[in-house]
């Protein structure tokens, strides 16, 4: 789908359980993990999270990747599972003020896994996840895939 040249560029495990149940509202994946800080023009704001560089790339780098999720447990409706709203990385970067709009136009897509389901999808889709009515276990390991190298020295961090 990307290439002969893709590779994982980053991973994060979730991990969710009765002591750690937590929702996360509609929103895009729009950052992307680097080595170290670079002046590269369309690259910026430039965060911290979980102790690792983060930069918002222009939206064209984002809409060509993809994002692979290995669910380690199951995942029913009743275990807060990812949702998403098709198409929405069609949309370009969404505005907080029109997510509601894009993702009522789209819909809402319930992305219930099996231990061991992988679900791709492409990284800026908009989606959404709400805590577990019945506190369980759910822990999914999420690859960000992408082809190519940054420009200007910036480089991934890598996994």
């Amino acid at each position: 789908m990307l290439g002969s040249d893709c590779r994982p560029v980053r991973a994060i495990l979730f991990d969710k359980s009765e002591q750690a149940n937590w929702a996360l509202g509609w929103h895009q994946d729009r950052t992307i993990c680097v080595r170290e800080r670079r002046g590269v023009p369309g690259f910026g704001p430039w965060t911290i999270k979980s102790g690792l560089l983060h930069v918002a790339p222009p939206f064209d780098l984002l809409a060509g990747m993809l994002t692979l999720r290995v669910h380690l447990d199951d995942v029913p409706a009743d275990n807060a599972p990812l949702l998403i709203a098709p198409g929405s990385h069609r949309f370009g970067r969404v505005s907080v003020e029109d997510i509601e709009s894009v993702v009522q136009a789209c819909g809402i897509q319930t992305c219930a896994a099996k231990a061991g389901d992988i679900w791709l999808y492409s990284t800026p889709i908009l989606h959404a996840s709400e805590a577990s009515a019945r506190p369980r276990r759910r822990r999914v390991l999420q690859l960000d895939y992408a082809a190519g190298s940054l420009p200007n020295g910036l480089e991934w961090a890598g996994i």
